[in-house]
């Protein structure tokens, strides 16, 4: 009978421990996503008092898209680092906005690689299951308990080229360059398997240039920005023996 009581006692003990570290079991993932991108320049757009948290430049004509790649690394539960490479276009235009006179139009594309930092301020109870981690997937009444909600930042760089019409060459193009950005933003993710999970994210970029659209004006108070809104696929890759990911 005491030997009973101990076994039971050691599994009461064991099974929160062990539940506690089944995310080090997959600390490697591989991310995939794409999206629309926006861009908010001095080609294009309202003036500010003609356009309250510049939702008036948010038009089907000026969105383009976005791919990116990812690698994260979780560094414990609650936290993730993340090498990211991203592809996008971003196009701005006077056809619509305060100086539809002047006639500019441009075409930037851009390569983005940064390095970001992820906290999940709430984090699902699936994947901490030894049950899911087994191959159970959650039931649909689960749902709520399978989304991770998530803040990132981080530091980049940014490589971009610009193609302007006539009009903006002649007044004096910057044709690309490079420069820094700050990206930041918000995201939600469902922990679809134990292996794969599906994601969306919106994030805004904060760069050091206002020349991402080739010109800049007199007027001009602050630098460029850009919005990504990206729908995500994410592979967890198993931790191997030497803390490296298995690819087997």
């Amino acid at each position: 009978m005491k030997r009973i009581i101990f076994i039971i006692l050691i599994f009461c003990i064991a099974i929160p421990v062990l539940n506690a570290q089944l995310w080090k079991m997959r600390r490697y993932e591989l991310v995939g996503g794409a999206g629309p991108s926006f861009f908010f320049g001095d080609v294009g757009g309202f003036s500010h008092s003609d356009n309250i948290l510049g939702l008036r430049d948010l038009t089907f004509l000026q969105t383009r898209f976005n791919i990116n790649g990812n690698l994260k690394y979780r560094i414990t539960r609650d936290i993730n680092i993340r090498l990211s490479l991203t592809y996008a276009l971003l196009r701005a235009n006077d056809d619509r906005g305060s100086n539809t006179e002047r006639g500019f139009d441009a075409t930037t594309s851009i390569f983005e690689p940064a390095v970001m930092g992820e906290y999940y301020f709430i984090k699902n109870q699936a994947e901490n299951s030894y049950i899911f981690v087994s191959g159970k997937a959650p039931f649909l009444t689960e749902f709520i308990k399978s989304l991770d909600f998530y803040a990132f930042a981080g530091i980049g760089g940014l490589s971009y080229t610009v193609q302007g019409n006539d009009a903006l060459i002649t007044s004096g193009m910057e044709t690309g360059g490079f420069t820094a950005v700050i990206p930041g933003g918000l995201g939600a993710t469902l922990i679809f398997t134990p292996n794969i999970n599906f994601g969306i994210e919106v994030g805004g970029r904060y760069t050091f240039t206002d020349y991402l659209d080739g010109y800049t004006s007199q007027y001009s108070k602050a630098n460029d920005v850009y919005y990504f809104l990206n729908f995500a696929i994410t592979y967890k890759l198993k931790t191997g023996p030497t803390g490296l990911p298995s690819f087997r």
